[in-house]
């Protein structure tokens, strides 16, 4: 029996109404159709299906809900201009998901079979894909812990989903360099922490210091390291890269920094290009240091919704720098167009970084 025969398939009797393509917002609108597999200690996973997307009930006490055990996933369908429908690396989507649940104390499942569904239910709910300029279909899979007990313990019951979002275009008014402010009270992620994967309270701890910067008027908080306060880690929840004197550099993983897909991407194309690429420990203050002497030519923030989102501005301790003319420099530009072309089948794929849905 293959993976894919496991999964059993309700369909859904009374189909939503698609909303218009012009009108999409970003995770308002999901399809007919999700994913579910629950997991019991002692029998692992088990029930794979796609049902019909409603509501479901869940325990009050569930320790989701008291120390969120959870942790999720965030990728994007695309339709080709040759009508077909297209992911982008959902194999590393796939492998994350099970390292984030290794460092959440959550059991591991099999990816081919959670790939194989993930494919299904696209496939399935393929009429929701958008297919206007900068569109797409996003898919969340997700974990969570189901046990209804009031203990600090892991989770003997756990279930996965996967729900289906058709999304907009990430920039509705052009791809324009932002204006970002460096956070040095509040910290996202410390080494040895769990900024490493991919889980819920990761987000919910950085909303303060989002709400403080968009309410002094900057799009994004830049985050600094817990311990010295000085080295950069990422960008919103989007890993960052700089060009300083035609060198690239980017942030090492170091354990408190999330390993981003698109940020593999980049550095991967980067190399294929002939541009020297630097993973090690950047200070801010050696971004303020570049700018001043001229050097710092490039500076953008890598990640699923927005795949390259520049930078024009940095805030820091009273002090601003200013980017590129606050214009979108030409490497950021040749990158976004190479990475969303490969996925929408415009650009050649020489990496076969692209898998079709049958």
């Amino acid at each position: 029996m293959t993976a894919k025969n496991k999964i059993t398939v309700k369909k859904n009797a009374q189909p939503k109404e698609k909303p218009a393509t012009d009108q999409l917002a970003f995770g308002t609108e999901f399809t007919d159709h999700m994913f579910v597999m629950d997991y019991t200690e002692g029998t692992g996973w088990h029930d794979a299906r796609i049902v019909p997307y409603e509501p479901f009930m869940l325990d009050p006490a569930a320790i989701v809900l008291h120390y969120g055990q959870t942790v999720f996933e965030g990728l994007k369908a695309y339709v080709t201009d040759d009508k077909e429908v297209v992911l982008f690396r959902p194999d590393e989507n796939m492998k994350r998901l099970n390292r984030s649940n290794e460092r959440l104390c959550m059991p591991n499942f099999d990816e081919e079979l959670v790939l194989d569904a993930l494919k299904e239910l696209v496939s399935l709910d393929k009429e929701w894909i958008p297919d206007r300029e900068g569109t797409s279909l996003y898919i969340r899979p997700f974990i969570f812990a189901t046990q209804p007990y009031l203990g600090v313990a892991p989770s003997k019951t756990y279930r996965l989903m996967i729900i289906l979002s058709p999304v907009g275009a990430y920039y509705k008014e052009g791809m324009n360099p932002v204006k970002i402010a460096v956070e040095s009270e509040f910290v996202r992620a410390a080494v040895g922490g769990t900024g490493s994967a991919k889980t819920a309270g990761n987000y919910a701890g950085a909303m303060k210091a989002q709400e403080v910067a968009e309410a002094a008027g900057y799009s994004q908080v830049l985050w600094l390291d817990a311990k010295e306060h000085k080295y950069i880690e990422e960008v919103g929840a989007m890993n960052v890269f700089f060009k300083i004197n035609g060198e690239v550099i980017t942030p090492s993983l170091n354990g408190s920094i999330l390993e981003g897909i698109t940020r593999k991407s980049v550095i991967e194309l980067l190399q294929s290009w002939g541009f020297p690429v630097t993973e090690r420990k950047v200070s801010i203050q050696e971004i303020f240091d570049a700018n001043a002497a001229g050097t710092l030519e490039e500076a953008f923030g890598t990640g699923t919704a927005a795949v390259i989102s520049p930078m024009g501005e940095l805030s820091w301790g009273g002090e601003k720098c200013e980017i590129n003319g606050n214009q979108i420099g030409e490497l950021s530009l040749k990158l976004y167009e190479t990475i969303t072309g490969i996925q929408t089948g415009r650009v050649e794929d020489p990496f076969n970084w692209v898998v079709k849905v049958d």
